[in-house]
C-alpha cells in the first residue's frame, strides 16, 4: 500500500496497489512505467500505461520547477511571493493568471469561504513557512481581518493588483490540485489515455490498468475515534476519469492546550474552522475545482454543504464527521455511491 502525506490540505488518499497478470491476448505491448519524486513540499507519484516511455522524470521536475517559480509562498523569488511583497501588485505569468481565476470563482460560489488573502491569518497561526511560538490574541486577528477579502483581489490576464498594501494571498489550497491538472494534462498532450497522477494526495486519473484492463483503485483514510489520526482504509472508489482530493482536519493542526487549531482557517473570523467535518473529499472533473472546494466545504460545516451539493451536481462528495457522542460516521451525495468499490 502506498501512503502518501498531503501536507497542503492536511489529510490523505492512499492510492492502492495494482498487481497485474500478463494476457496473452494483448495485442498491443502496453507496459506500466512509474515516476517518482519530491516536489512541493511532499511526495508525488505518476503511473501511466503505454507501449513507450513517453514522459519521463526530467521533464516531470521541469515542470514543477515552472510553477514553484510561479506559485511557491517557500521560493523568495516567485510570483505570488513578489506578490506579498509589493504594495499594488505585480505582472504574472499563465500558471499563476489559473489559479488565480479559479480561485476568484470558487470564492463568489461559495459566498467567500475559499478565500486565498487568508495568508496573513495562516500565517499568524504558524502554518505558513515559518513558525510560530506564541499564539496571537484577539487583537491581532483584528489587526489583520482588514486584509483580508478576496474583493481586494483585481486580476486581468497580464496582473494580479491588490487594493491595500497588506494583502497577501497564499495558493497552497487550491495550487497542488492545479499542478496535478498541468502534469495529466502534458501525459495527455504526449498521447498517454491512461494515467494516475498523485501529488501529496490529490489525485487525477484515466482509464484503467494494463494489461489486465481493469479500474485504478483509491483508498480514502478512516479517522480514528479522536479524530487525531487515521486508522486504516475507509472506503474503497474507482473513477474512470476525473479527480479526487481530500481536506481534513486530523492531519494538519497545531497543539494548543487540551485542544488543537486546524489549518483551516476562516477568513470571516480569522480562527481556525469549527464544524463537525473531519474531512472532505471531494471528485470533480478536474483536480484545481476538488481541492479548492473540499477545503470550503470542511469550512462550512455539514449541513451547508449538503445545501451547497444540491446546487451543483457536477461535484460529488465524501463526508467524515464527528457527531455529537463523539462517534466517528460518513455520508455522502447521491452521485458519489457510483464510484464505490
Amino acid at each position: 500500500m502506498h501512503y502518501i502525506k498531503n501536507i497542503f490540505a492536511g489529510s490523505t488518499l492512499l492510492v492502492l496497489p495494482a498487481f497485474c497478470v500478463i494476457n496473452p491476448s494483448e495485442k498491443k505491448d502496453i507496459r506500466r512505467f512509474q515516476i517518482e519524486g519530491l516536489a512541493q513540499g511532499t511526495t508525488y507519484a505518476i503511473t501511466y500505461y503505454s507501449e513507450f516511455e513517453s514522459v519521463k522524470k526530467p521533464r516531470i521536475d521541469s515542470i514543477f520547477r515552472q510553477l514553484d517559480q510561479s506559485l511557491s509562498i517557500y521560493n523568495p523569488h516567485s510570483v505570488i511571493s513578489q506578490f506579498n511583497e509589493s504594495d499594488a501588485g505585480v505582472a504574472i505569468d499563465e500558471h499563476f493568471y489559473n489559479v488565480i481565476k479559479k480561485s476568484l470563482e470558487i470564492h463568489q460560489e461559495t459566498s467567500g469561504a475559499f478565500d486565498i488573502t487568508v495568508y496573513p491569518l495562516v500565517r499568524a497561526w504558524g502554518f505558513a513557512n515559518e513558525r510560530v511560538n506564541i499564539m496571537p490574541d484577539s487583537a491581532e486577528i483584528q489587526s489583520l481581518l482588514p486584509c483580508v477579502g478576496s474583493e481586494k483581489l483585481r486580476l486581468s490576464r497580464e496582473r494580479l493588483d491588490k487594493k491595500i498594501p497588506c494583502v497577501k494571498i497564499d495558493v497552497n489550497g487550491i495550487a497542488q490540485g492545479y499542478s496535478v491538472d498541468v502534469m495529466a494534462n502534458f501525459l495527455e498532450a504526449n498521447g498517454i489515455a491512461n494515467y494516475l497522477v498523485e501529488i501529496g494526495g490529490e489525485i487525477r486519473v484515466k482509464g484503467k490498468k494494463y494489461p489486465d484492463n481493469t479500474p485504478m483503485s483509491i483508498g480514502i483514510e478512516t479517522p480514528s475515534e479522536n479524530a487525531f489520526s487515521a486508522t486504516g482504509i475507509r472506503q474503497v472508489i474507482q473513477v474512470p476519469a476525473g479527480a479526487v482530493t481530500t481536506s481534513g482536519s486530523y492531519r494538519n493542526f497545531r497543539k494548543v492546550g487540551s485542544g488543537r487549531i486546524s489549518h483551516i482557517i476562516d477568513p470571516k473570523t480569522g480562527y481556525s474552522a469549527q464544524t463537525e467535518i473531519i474531512s472532505a473529499t471531494v471528485i470533480a472533473d478536474n483536480a484545481i475545482t476538488a481541492d479548492g472546494y473540499d477545503n470550503a466545504l470542511l469550512l462550512i460545516g455539514l449541513q451547508r454543504s449538503m445545501e451547497f451539493l444540491e446546487k451543483h451536481k457536477d461535484l460529488h462528495a465524501y463526508f467524515i464527521y464527528q457527531k455529537p457522542d463523539g462517534t466517528v460516521a460518513d455520508t455522502s451525495t447521491a452521485g458519489f455511491t457510483q464510484f464505490l468499490k
